[in-house]
């Protein structure tokens, strides 16, 4: 038998008010959080929202829901240069909810805070109509005036990106399609890899003061490679080149990139990947790539930045390509 299910007030007593931590937050006893930046330091503040079927799948575990929708947010300060300190949680609940559905869900989020030093500072729970939704707004903070945008790109900067891009969309595509792993001749290892890739995403916290110190701009890759590099040279209003051998893959992707090549380009421009990619001063790039290094997350040199008006564009060993028809990541 399934325990009853808290009223309102009883809710946040029972599985959120052990997360608030922060002494801003007053035990979430009180209608908002007061939070103090230190001296000589912005806050910024970054929200997404995840939504049922669309950002992850319904029946996925709880814990898995909460630390995707809890890292994504994580990402997108991570390429600001900023650290995390705390976040605001809006769930909206399906008719269906459970008790112990919420506990495990509460746990994800507790497993999360104490792996990225984080507290919840507020929030609020509804009852949702259309299945379940999950907002966090992530607040983080970074030396005054330092903060990394998305225009900031300078013809001559080298573009890095960190770890591994595509095994995320081949983890969706996994998961929409039985026959994937199949036709791309994936093995167990390699399917549980990319599957993983999809549902957990692993935030670059730790190259936050690295991309804070060197990037003239940066985001995460969250709609695809070429999508947020689009997004880089339109805001910066340059050109960028990619090198699409540069492109660091896992083993698993290179895989796919010989058994379904079809597939493979659309995997590379799939999203999800929330890697970083970052332009840097041609004069900075060794000692970028030396610092993120130390920090234990391999950066890798895949283009460069030009003259121009916003656009990508792609070659294979100096051979220039097509951009394809792969558009990323696209809400609307």
């Amino acid at each position: 038998m399934s325990a009853a299910r808290p009223g309102e007030f009883e809710l946040i007593k029972q599985f959120f008010a052990p997360l608030a931590k922060n002494p801003g937050s007053v035990g979430l006893t009180d209608d908002a959080a007061v939070l103090s930046p230190r001296d000589g330091y912005d806050l910024v503040l970054t929200k997404d929202v995840l939504a049922a079927d669309i950002h992850f799948f319904a029946d996925d575990a709880p814990e898995a829901i909460a630390a995707k929708a809890l890292r994504v947010n994580l990402s997108d300060l991570a390429a600001k240069g900023a650290t995390p300190r705390g976040y605001l949680l809006g769930l909206a609940l399906p008719k269906d909810w459970t008790a112990e559905w919420l506990e495990r869900f509460c746990n994800g989020l507790a497993a999360d805070q104490a792996a990225y030093d984080i507290d919840l500072f507020g929030g609020d729970t509804i009852r949702s109509s259309n299945g379940l939704q999950v907002s966090i707004t992530a607040i983080g903070e970074v030396e005054a005036g330092n903060a990394v945008r998305r225009c900031g790109a300078k013809p001559g900067d080298q573009l890095f990106v960190t770890g591994t891009i595509g095994d995320a969309a081949a983890g969706l595509k996994a998961r929409l399609d039985p026959e994937f792993c199949r036709r791309s001749r994936l093995d167990e290892d390699q399917e549980k890899h990319i599957l993983d890739r999809y549902l957990l995403p692993r935030p670059r916290t730790r190259m936050a003061p690295i991309i804070a110190k060197y990037a003239s701009a940066s985001m995460d890759v969250s709609d695809g490679l070429l999508s947020d590099a689009r997004h880089i040279a339109t805001a910066s209003a340059v050109d960028m080149h990619i090198d699409l051998e540069a492109v660091p893959l896992s083993m698993t992707m290179a895989h796919i990139k010989e058994a379904a090549p079809e597939t493979f380009f659309s995997c590379l421009n799939g999203g999800d990947d929330y890697e970083i990619l970052a332009a840097v001063p041609a004069q900075d790039a060794a000692a970028f790539a030396a610092d993120s290094e130390v920090a234990g997350c391999r950066v890798h040199a895949i283009g460069r930045v030009e003259e121009g008006t916003g656009g990508v564009h792609l070659s294979k060993n100096g051979a220039p390509l097509a951009a394809g028809q792969s558009a990323g990541f696209r809400h609307f």
